[in-house]
């Protein structure tokens, strides 16, 4: 029994396009090209952040401006989304979100990964592997559930059968596919803006596919938005008074 429950989600941590750079780490293999691309967008994410705020000035000037910028967006996000007396304590998070796909979304859009040779495999965006994008919707998951019992403790749970009580399967079911949508959302759009930019790329390498990149560097934007826009919606729906 156990195992017809999880196969299924066994199968869906293999969906894949391309030959993937496997670690093997005792009886388990790992997607060594997650890891390797999620190591150098996190090392992006901290040099940048590192320039611009380790001379702090008064008046601030190029990164400086651009990183309060960023965080002045993430802020008023934040705060559009779960509402003034809660958002401040969930800016990191989203702002963490919002980063790290945001920098994965353009790696992949803009950095020709593939031209990249391995022993095995090749290199893609994190966010191109499905596993990543449902490791990112099962912590928003787990972060609005915790932030609705962190606040409303068991009583957390009454959402379930408001308005009405033979709304339970219907409000259970939304639960569970709000991470479902969340992850396959990013990991469609973004499979597909890599596909289409490596077709093109290989058929017709000079100035065709610059469009595309640019409408991939776009649309890659969009869906960290949106994606940090929909976390901040569910976090907000979680800690939210009802009456």
């Amino acid at each position: 029994m156990s195992d017809f429950l999880l196969n299924p989600f066994s199968e869906i941590a293999e969906v894949s396009v391309g030959q993937h750079f496997y670690w093997q780490l005792g009886s388990y293999e790992v997607h060594g090209q997650v890891l390797l691309v999620s190591w150098f967008v996190l090392g992006v994410i901290f040099l940048l952040s590192f320039a611009a705020n380790s001379n702090l000035k008064s008046t601030p000037e190029g990164l400086q401006n651009f990183t309060e910028f960023v965080t002045e967006f993430i802020r008023d996000l934040a705060k559009t989304q779960i509402g003034e007396e809660e958002y401040l304590k969930w800016v990191p998070y989203l702002g963490t979100v919002f980063l790290f796909i945001f920098v994965s979304n353009w790696s992949g859009a803009l950095l020709p990964w593939r031209l990249i040779e391995l022993p095995h495999g090749e290199l893609a965006a994190p966010t191109n592997d499905i596993n990543t994008t449902v490791a990112l919707a099962l912590l928003t998951s787990i972060s609005y559930f915790y932030a609705g019992i962190r606040k409303k403790g068991l009583g957390y749970f009454k959402r379930y059968v408001q308005p009405a009580a033979f709304l339970l399967p219907i409000n259970v079911l939304e639960d569970f596919t709000k991470p479902l949508s969340l992850s396959f959302r990013l990991f469609g759009n973004i499979l597909a803006d890599e596909l289409v930019v490596g077709v093109l790329v290989s058929l017709v390498p000079l100035i065709i596919p610059i469009p595309i990149m640019l409408l991939g560097c776009f649309t890659s934007a969009i869906q960290a938005l949106v994606f940090a826009t929909l976390a901040g919606a569910y976090i907000g729906e979680a800690v939210e008074d009802h009456h």
